[in-house]
């Protein structure tokens, strides 16, 4: 999200939007230790193929949740507001 659309949400949607990113969090981190796993093992067993870069295609999407984590954070600051 933009810096004026946080500007622009209450701070009870702005709360919401936190938790909500915080809880994906959990679960993509459960899904990329799966994949990293399955990359492992598949590379173990069967060599280099395309299991093996497979959680690559992903790093784009964590790295923009992380980003737009970062910005709900410093909004939630500039508001002192607590969870």
């Amino acid at each position: 999200m933009k810096e004026e659309e946080l500007s622009q949400l209450t701070d009870k949607i702005l709360l919401l939007e936190l938790k909500k990113i915080k809880s994906t969090n959990i679960v993509h981190a459960v899904l990329f230790g799966v994949m990293i796993g399955v990359a492992t093992y598949s590379t173990i067993k069967n060599g280099f193929g395309i299991l093996t870069f497979f959680p690559f295609f992903f790093i784009p999407m964590l790295a923009k949740n992380r980003t737009k984590k970062k910005a709900l954070e410093a909004e939630v600051k500039n508001r002192n507001l607590t969870l």
